[in-house]
């Protein structure tokens, strides 16, 4: 097994890196998927683009994602989460480092339970914190 490296270049095409970033962005915590403008969505169902992702390949990597996230987790925590599975990936991959990485929240998508009540509706009956203060009760 030889361990002198050999002279000569190597090749990745962009939708190489578009797997890269597709595979690091969706097994993050909270992302559902990619969002995209609805021409992109349609070029990426004929299969010609990745709605939701561009690439920028130069001396470095620019990154733009357009990202569905799953309602209740913080919407903060999950992009850093993408930006750290994304950086490493590509570094680990390539050898090289992204310039600028660009993440947009384009929505959220509600889980099996549907939307979240929009209403919440109090009991009339119910004993609130100032009854119990009315009451003489300590009220912590």
């Amino acid at each position: 097994m030889p361990t002198e490296p050999k002279p000569g270049r190597s090749l990745v095409t962009r939708q190489a890196v578009v797997d890269l970033v597709r595979t690091a962005t969706v097994g993050s915590y909270g992302v559902t998927g990619f969002a995209g403008r609805p021409h992109e969505r349609l070029l990426g169902r004929l299969g010609l683009a990745q709605p939701g992702i561009a690439v920028h390949l130069g001396a470095q990597i620019d990154v733009d994602l357009d990202l569905t996230v799953a309602f209740g987790v913080p919407v903060a925590e999950v992009a850093r989460q993408v930006d750290s599975a994304v950086r490493y990936s590509l570094h680990h991959a390539l050898g090289r480092e992204v310039r600028r990485l660009t993440i947009h929240i384009d929505g959220l998508r509600f889980g099996p339970g549907g939307a979240p009540p929009s209403v919440v509706h109090v009991e009339t009956a119910a004993v609130g914190p100032r009854d119990l203060a009315d009451s003489g009760t300590d009220v912590a």
